[in-house]
């Protein structure tokens, strides 16, 4: 997915694209400065003007680009059966020999 280009305004009232969306207009789209660069959202720190569309836009995108990021869920793990341990036996101590053995 290629990051959207905001529209910004000439003085003549012609669109043209923008460098990246401003500080407001993420501000507005519910993200923040770090999470736009980090979901490769372009961002123009000299711009200060907000326009509802790109709003709209990096709102659209951050969206998107959240729920790619989520991890997916594991599947669960198959239940193992459970086996009854073994009971323990008692061994007998061996016998202490007296005396030098004979050899």
């Amino acid at each position: 997915m290629t990051p959207t280009r905001p529209k910004v305004f000439k003085n003549d009232g012609k669109e043209r694209f923008g460098r990246g969306f401003s500080r407001e207009e993420l501000k507005k789209a519910g993200s923040s400065l770090k999470e736009a660069v980090k979901l490769g959202l372009p961002v123009d720190d000299k711009r200060k003007t907000s326009h509802d569309k790109n709003v709209e836009d990096a709102k659209t995108f951050v969206k998107d680009r959240r729920l790619a990021s989520k991890p997916k869920p594991k599947p669960a793990p198959t239940p193992t059966p459970k086996v009854a341990p073994k009971p323990k036996q008692k061994v007998a101590p061996k016998p202490k020999q007296k005396g030098k053995p004979k050899s």
